[in-house]
């Protein structure tokens, strides 16, 4: 079996998977996250690496459950983009800049007016906003020059833990594909870096590890996670690609859909090509298989917009499908834009001043109204970012919005097709996938797919949602008009 760990923005996840694909509870431990004046946005690497401690020592308490089953591997994935600096020690540089982190918005900006972002994404494929490492490098190396000439390593959450755990200096291929490398050849683009103004810091970004790379815990870490020295360790891939494979998506033009935090829709590829718009924005991540690419379009905001709504109205999440019943399609004439960062957004397209608002309110309007309506704000960006990506296949959804019964009808309806939900940690699942592969020890693909269930597009929702999507693209084109005046 495999200790699986999943290292979100607040909260990490372990969990037990065997291979028939038995899974034991997850345990969860929540880590800190802080909010800063000047839309700064932090964690400390110690407060996360103590999270994971935690929750693997809590899982492997489960060990009965899976019959004497020997632990193979710990399988790590977790947060992608942001800044985890360390020193050559693994001790970090100051606080890590989160991918939430708005600080290099101005540098964004200055990059969008001449064209750097746009050079950048014909190289790449890559689509920067505020929380890329990038941006955030560049604005260190304005700033703060001090701390980038204090680092060893400018890495990611997973590499950081990784780090701690194995004493390895490391980098997944699809956390490096953000924002410099080259995917096709897994080796940095040298031009990337020149157009960022980086080529000087090129020394702080680690080589990506090889598909099938292990690492070996060091005895001292092995001891506080209550697992055997040696063990491997497997590193990513990062959430989002990890959550793709974890959903069994397996054959070029299949999608996922991420109805987490942030809303994450991607679709895997057989060549490194990036989305077919005109738009900067997205990402073509390198995956830890051959002849295997995803196209993504990571919006900012998912079940963290709906989050900020429900505490503003006093209304727990266990009501959010009563109200959804009670709006009806259209939630009675209102409306939304759900750019609800103080980073604006990123996918499918990328504007720093991008903000959400209500529309079509009256006295009328009541709770069930405004939650239904940024709802289906959400499912239209997704569809949004579909469209973009250009899907072809199946769409599989996970997260914690896709638990909704009434909000799969939305996406469903929205997307005008079929959803294939999983309930469970799928990115653990991925991980999972990953480290056996690593092994050589692969498992079958009904046994690394997570469970499933198929909410189907209703034919009404379709008919009348297709009306709203196109309302909806109308209402962002004039937003963003304005926008761009500000």
């Amino acid at each position: 079996m495999i200790v699986g760990v999943d290292i979100g923005t607040s909260v990490t996840k372990a969990q037990l998977i065997s291979r028939d694909g038995r899974t034991t509870p997850a345990h969860e431990a929540r880590s800190t996250v802080y909010t800063l004046p000047g839309q700064r946005v932090e964690q400390d690497l110690d407060d996360v690496v103590g999270t994971v401690e935690t929750v693997v020592r809590a899982a492997l308490a489960d060990t009965a459950e899976m019959d004497g089953e020997p632990v193979e591997a710990l399988a790590l994935t977790g947060q992608g983009d942001g800044l985890w600096l360390r020193d050559a020690t693994g001790a970090p540089v100051g606080r890590a800049l989160s991918w939430m982190d708005g600080r290099a918005a101005d540098r964004l900006d200055r990059w969008t007016a001449d064209g750097t972002l746009r050079a950048l994404h014909e190289r790449t494929g890559v689509g920067l906003f505020p929380g890329s490492a990038a941006p955030l490098l560049a604005h260190l190396a304005e700033h703060e020059p001090e701390r980038l000439e204090a680092a060893h390593v400018a890495g990611y959450c997973v590499d950081a833990v990784v780090q701690r755990l194995t004493g390895a200096v490391t980098v997944d291929a699809s956390d490096a594909s953000q924002p410099f490398l080259d995917v096709a050849t897994r080796t940095y683009d040298e031009t990337a870096l020149d157009l960022c103004g980086l080529s000087g810091h090129r020394r702080l970004l680690p080589d990506p590890a090889p598909p099938g790379t292990l690492h070996r815990l060091l005895p001292d870490a092995a001891r506080r996670l209550g697992l055997p020295a040696g063990l491997p360790v497997s590193a990513g891939p990062f959430d989002i690609p990890a959550c793709a494979f974890g959903s069994g998506v397996a054959e070029p033009g299949e999608g996922n859909l991420i109805i987490g935090t942030t809303l994450a829709a991607q679709i895997l590829d057989s060549e490194p090509r990036p989305a077919a718009t005109d738009e900067p924005a997205g990402m073509v991540l390198a995956t830890p298989y051959e002849g295997r690419f995803l196209r993504v379009m990571p919006a900012m905001i998912g079940t963290a917009g709906l989050d900020w709504l429900l505490k503003l109205l006093d209304v727990k999440i266990e009501a959010l499908d009563a109200l959804l019943v009670q709006s009806p399609p259209g939630a009675s004439g209102v409306t939304a834009l759900p750019f609800l960062s103080a980073s604006g957004e990123r996918a499918p397209f990328v504007d720093a001043r991008a903000r959400g608002r209500f529309d079509g309110l009256s006295p009328l309007a009541g709770r069930a109204d405004l939650v239904r309506a940024l709802c289906e704000a959400v499912a239209y960006s997704a569809r949004h970012c579909m469209d973009t990506l250009g899907v072809c296949g199946s769409i599989t959804a996970c997260g914690g919005g896709a638990r909704s019964g009434e909000w799969a009808r939305i996406f469903a309806g929205v997307l005008g097709r079929d959803l294939d939900v999983c309930d469970d940690a799928v990115g653990i699942r991925g991980a999972a996938q990953t480290a056996w592969h690593s092994l050589g020890t692969p498992v079958d693909a009904a046994a690394r797919r997570a469970p499933r269930r198929t909410v189907p597009a209703e034919r009404g929702l379709i008919d009348h949602y297709a009306e709203g999507y196109a309302d909806y693209r109308l209402a962002l084109d004039a937003a963003r008009d304005g926008w761009s005046t500000r």
